[in-house]
């Protein structure tokens, strides 16, 4: 999954994001809305970490899902044989 696709699909998204970082608010995903910059100043802002650091939390949580995704499109592919 890429982040046009995170953005597209954001209010399925939205709950594994909030598990990922539970200090981010309601508001906070709501003002994110699947885009890249937004989640990472967020996470800057309530985690108190680096730029850098929250670049690469969150680009680590778009491969995972990517990686679910994937996953999830194989089994769907299996139990249609």
């Amino acid at each position: 999954m890429n982040w046009d696709q995170v953005k597209g699909k954001w209010k399925q998204v939205k709950g594994q994001t909030k598990e990922k970082w539970g200090k981010l608010t309601d508001d906070d995903l709501d003002v994110i809305a699947g885009r890249r910059e937004q989640l990472i100043g967020r996470i800057q802002e309530r985690y108190g970490i680096a730029k850098e650091e929250a670049e690469e939390q969150a680009d680590e949580f778009v491969k995972a899902l990517k990686a679910e995704d994937r996953e999830e499109k194989k089994a769907q592919r299996a139990g249609h044989r």
